[in-house]
């Protein structure tokens, strides 16, 4: 690296430039990082994906967990009414 009271004005503009750039694409990419709902929309998006066909009908292994959960619950609440009595 050249000594600084050797570079030319330009020199010096051309490096200040490529600082600014630099910083800026610092800021975006901090900036992304940090932007919550865009990072919330896009997982939301990608379960959507995950859960539905091309079609966009729900996948039938994801129909077959939820009627296993909703299955599950209707017998815990049956069995709980009963243990009641």
């Amino acid at each position: 690296m050249a000594d600084q009271s050797s570079k030319t004005p330009e020199e010096l503009e051309a490096e200040v430039a490529l600082h600014r750039e630099q910083l800026a694409a610092t800021v975006d990419d901090l900036t992304a990082k940090l932007d919550v709902k865009s990072h919330a929309q896009q997982a939301v998006a990608d379960l959507k994906d995950s859960a539905t066909t091309d079609s966009g009908s729900p996948r039938p292994e994801v129909l077959a967990a939820v009627g296993s959960l909703v299955a599950m619950a209707v017998v815990l609440v049956v069995w709980r009414v009963r243990r009641r009595d």
